[in-house]
């Protein structure tokens, strides 16, 4: 490896909604973090991986950062603080279309605590005004010592060309930490897990999405290259467990049929996926069920 070769860890931290996991799927041009339109979607610190011919970026996106409400939250928030103490530049994301207001100071004060350069990302321009843009970057500027500014619409795909070639000026000398051709570390039944979520985020309403879990218990190979799936959606009370299942199981096929298909476009595998609901009354107030389910607070403290 060449000397001028650089890598490194760059943090993607924000408020909830703010469009750190649409970010992260195109920067590295694929998808490995689930995208809803409701807030704290991602509970996991998501690793993606962009590997190009004078550099690797190790983006590390976190769930956003919010008052929590209970155990699970609690444990979301730790994710997203530790990552600050890992990372070698911070990629601090804002939704630009929505005024700053106490969770952004909270956030500021907290950044202002790193060692480590923190470029500003100014998310969802194609729904604001340039003048509003300005009064975003003066607001953010007169708070916290950035590095540099950028505005872009993550899901547009605006203004993203550059962004890559401008975090690696931030990153030290160093090797490939992971293969050319890897995108995710993330096991595959973890992977397969949050898909099937998203879609029972994009299915319910109300408190029913917060309230989901998903465990993949099974990977099987079957002929003719088929993968059978089986997979438990666990939420906290009975009613929220019949909303998901549907009139005649009609949404939770749906649910199915929809993660089925971002697995097979994913994987390249035919799947096979067989959907349990379950009942874990008030699972995310209960510490041992949470590492059950895969959100241990131990792991990161």
């Amino acid at each position: 490896m060449a000397e001028a070769y650089r890598s490194g860890f760059a943090g993607l931290i924000g408020r909830p909604n703010a469009g750190k996991s649409t970010l992260l799927n195109r920067l590295v041009g694929r998808k490995v973090a689930i995208m809803s339109d409701k807030p704290q979607t991602t509970r996991n610190k998501i690793l993606g991986v962009l590997t190009a011919t004078a550099y690797q970026i190790v983006f590390l996106d976190t769930p956003g950062i919010h008052k929590p409400r209970h155990q699970l939250g609690e444990y979301m928030v730790a994710v997203a603080r530790n990552t600050l103490a890992e990372v070698d530049v911070v990629l601090y994301v804002v939704d630009a279309a929505e005024e700053p207001g106490a969770g952004e100071e909270y956030i500021i004060s907290r950044l202002k605590e790193v060692d480590v350069p923190v470029i500003l990302i100014l998310n969802k321009m194609d729904l604001v005004a340039g003048e509003t843009l300005i009064r975003r970057e003066e607001f953010f500027r007169a708070r916290l010592d950035v590095a540099a500014v950028r505005a872009v619409s993550a899901l547009v795909g605006t203004n993203l060309d550059t962004l890559p070639d401008l975090i690696s000026t931030y990153l030290p000398p160093g090797p490939q930490y992971y293969p050319p051709d890897m995108v995710t570390d993330q096991p595959e039944k973890f992977v397969m897990a949050e898909l099937i979520r998203e879609q029972v985020l994009r299915a319910t309403r109300e408190e029913v999405p917060h309230a989901v879990a998903v465990v993949v218990e099974e990977i099987a190979e079957r002929p003719n290259d088929y993968l059978y799936v089986d997979a438990v959606i666990y939420v906290e009370r009975d009613s929220q467990k019949g909303i998901i299942i549907g009139e005649g199981g009609q949404r939770l096929k749906e649910i199915g049929s929809q993660a089925r298909r971002e697995m097979e476009a994913l994987l390249g595998n035919k799947i096979f996926l067989n959907l349990r609901v379950r009942v874990k009354k008030n699972w995310r107030q209960q510490e041992l069920t949470l590492r059950q389910l895969g959100y241990d607070r131990r792991h990161i403290q």
